[in-house]
């Protein structure tokens, strides 16, 4: 006996230790973090050590610096060289579990827009915490590592070669830890001026001059000889207005092969763009007229002062080591330029440089010494807007939750048909009881049904979890996308709503639930067996009510505390075990099942009676229930109680009245009322209304 209690302890043991949120060594608190109902979700956050890890540099430690803008995560490095980003996905994305709480992966992403490394550092999902082991967990956020986020597609299926398989029986939460993984990889490939909507450095289509303008290739403005007259009245030496140009410039992102190869020839192209830099860009200045943009300082001082780009409060000034001289233009149509320059400029918003496809601009300022006071200036601005033709088509992603729809077209067709046929029943009950055979055969297939389509099969099995997490999400910012992930229960759950307002709990206790329908099964079984069935005395049975009503509220309130212990708690509901998982767990947990199932044997239902959470929880509602579709006749409870002895749950009081919280809406009251046969009030009248015997006349 005590080996069995000390190997029950350790499966109890380990069981706790998957349940409560691992604590990842190399991990500390992120600055920011998200509030979550009465707790504060803290988003995890690496050290070098964990870094180095992610990145694959084994004893080699990067310097991690926390940046929040354009995207929150840390950047790291080895002296001068960028090594990538890594970023959360609970700050990033706010990635949430269907049990309603953080799903935190953290990501590294290589300027390249692969996937370098993922670590899954807090969860809190039911089926991860006590269904799936840790090693399975780790084996699938670790084979996202070398995934290429640059690719148009990348992710978009849950098939793609490229990424893990979701893990059967836990479908719902790694699709949402894949969904986390690859949205934040994104944003953080985007931040390092690679993946989605970054410049097209591939496309190629010849053009002409004319055809790039049109393509809004490039910015342009010009002022005239006039104008800088204008503008330098007050200067020592003034400018004689004409209608020559002062300055005209264009200027434009050169990067695409469309632009840069038709520009400058495929020879000078090549070369130039094989001299930019991971977070660099191309741009080409354009200019005649009497003003030169370059000047001649820049030779002594190495920095180009009178040009400087600017966005937002980004500004950037090109230095000589970036600068590229171009003697002439290979395009044909293109204008006899005086300077051709071309610069290699930041382009990586991460690192305080321009975002290359929001529109910035090119300044070059002017000056002239006044006659009196301080110089005077000019700023000449061309607008630079990298058009969306040369810009990586930014695929419309579907949510997660219409991709789980996609994908289980098969089981969505199953559960509306079940749902349609379940609708015909119960809407026609009053001409199926009429027919108690097939009354039988129908309820017994249905449940049959129930138990191995819906339950084995497609794993539709309600739990009080899902309460926990809808309520704790009411209280946490609810989004109807966390619910929508799992179709099957998606609609099950609407099933249920429609039905508590009609019919009350019985609609899914008492058909749809495939525990309940294992329980009924075995019961009916026991009892062609021959297997003596007890009575529970009526006192004792509403008094055992207490129990599941009990530990609905208990499991609310943990829920609140400590959705992780709530989870553990929620162990009292033997449907993962039996239902989800098949039988197939610890011991421990496949005694509890087969000590309730064994009690049905004997009780019917005996857990739906006295210890179902979800049947106490889903009682409470079911009191707003508009119709009263069961019917009763004066005579129940005062002159026939055969119905009260014949109910299923036992939720026929001595009067005769059903009691809607316990009733699981499986009309056999029904079929008795109205079986001649059966029921002793129809039985009486058809005896009260047979024909007497003729009386002989007197004589």
């Amino acid at each position: 006996m005590l080996p069995r209690i000390r190997a029950f302890l350790h499966g109890l043991t380990i069981a706790l230790a998957f349940a409560v949120p691992p604590v990842i060594a190399g991990a500390q608190a992120a600055p920011q973090h998200h509030a979550d109902g009465a707790e504060a979700i803290v988003a995890a956050a690496p050290d070098p050590g964990l870094a180095a890890d992610l990145f694959g540099l084994g004893d080699k430690m990067p310097r991690l610096e926390r940046q929040d803008a354009p995207v929150p995560g840390w950047r790291a490095s080895q002296g001068a060289q960028a090594i990538g980003m890594i970023g959360s996905t609970w700050e990033m994305v706010s990635s949430t579990g269907y049990s309603g709480r953080p799903l935190d992966v953290l990501v590294a992403v290589t300027p390249e827009g692969r996937i370098a490394g993922a670590r899954l550092m807090r969860q809190s999902e039911p089926v991860l915490t006590l269904g799936i082991s840790e090693a399975d967990i780790s084996a699938y956020v670790n084979g996202f590592a070398g995934a290429d986020l640059t690719q148009a597609q990348a992710g978009t299926t849950g098939r793609d070669p490229d990424f893990p398989d979701v893990i059967a029986r836990a479908t719902v939460s790694t699709g949402v830890i894949r969904d986390g993984i690859l949205r934040s990889g994104r944003l953080l490939a985007q931040a390092q001026g690679l993946g989605q909507g970054a410049i097209d450095r591939v496309s190629f289509q010849p053009a002409d001059w004319t055809a790039l303008l049109g393509m809004g290739a490039f910015g342009h403005v010009t002022v005239t000889m006039a104008d800088a007259a204008e503008a330098f009245a007050g200067a020592r030496q003034p400018v004689t207005p004409s209608d020559q140009p002062f300055l005209d410039l264009y200027a434009g992102l050169i990067d695409t092969p469309t632009v840069g190869r038709n520009l400058l020839g495929a020879a000078d192209f090549n070369t130039a763009a094989a001299s930019v830099q991971p977070g660099q860009a191309l741009l080409a200045v354009m200019s005649r007229g009497l003003f030169s943009p370059r000047g001649t300082e820049w030779r002594r001082t190495g920095e180009f002062e009178r040009i400087e780009l600017a966005q937002g409060n980004t500004r950037l000034r090109p230095t000589d080591a970036d600068f590229t001289l171009i003697e002439g233009l290979a395009i044909e149509g293109a204008p006899e330029f005086r300077e051709i320059s071309l610069f290699r400029v930041n382009a990586d918003p991460a690192a305080g440089g321009i975002d290359p496809r929001q529109p910035f601009d090119l300044v070059v300022t002017a000056a002239r010494p006044a006659a009196a006071g301080a110089d005077l200036q000019l700023p000449i601005v061309a607008r630079i807007t990298l058009p969306q033709v040369f810009q990586i088509a930014q695929p419309a992603e579907e949510p997660l939750w219409l991709e789980f729809w996609l994908q289980k077209k098969l089981a969505i067709g199953i559960v509306a048909a079940m749902l349609g046929v379940l609708g015909l029943i119960l809407l026609g009950q009053e001409w199926l009881v009429r027919r108690p055979k097939l009354w039988r055969r129908v309820r017994i297939s249905y449940l049959l049904t129930t138990l191995f389509v819906l339950g084995w099969g497609l794993n539709g099995q309600l739990s009080v979890v899902q309460v926990m997490a809808f309520l704790n999400a009411l209280l946490s910012g609810f989004q109807w996308e966390t619910f929508l992930i799992a179709p099957v229960i998606f609609m099950l759950w609407s099933a249920v709503a429609l039905g508590l307002l009609f019919w009350g709990r019985g609609v899914y206790c008492g058909w749809l639930c495939p525990f309940g329908a294992l329980q009924e099964l075995t019961n009916n079984l026991a009892i062609r067996l021959g297997v003596r069935q007890i009575a529970v005395p009526q006192a004792l049975h509403e008094r055992l009510w207490v129990i599941k009503y009990t530990l609905f509220v208990g499991l609310i309130a943990l829920s609140f505390y400590s959705m992780e212990r709530a989870l553990i708690a929620a162990e009292v509901e033997p449907f993962k075990t039996a239902i989800s998982m098949r039988f197939m767990r610890a011991w421990p947990f496949l005694l509890f099942v087969a000590a309730i199932l064994f009690a049905g044997l004997f009780i019917e239902r005996f857990y739906c009676r006295y210890l179902c959470p979800l049947g106490a929880g889903l009682a409470i509602p079911a009191k707003l229930k508009v119709f009263d579709w069961l019917k009763r006749r004066p005579q129940c409870g005062r002159e026939c109680r055969l119905c009260e002895t014949k109910c299923t749950v036992g939720a026929i009081d001595p009067l005769g009245r059903i009691n809607p919280n316990e009733c699981v809406l499986c009309l056999r009251c029904q079929v008795i009322m109205n079986d001649d046969h059966t029921c002793p009030v129809l039985r009486r009248r058809a005896r009260g209304a047979a024909p007497k015997p003729a009386e002989e006349a007197p004589t």
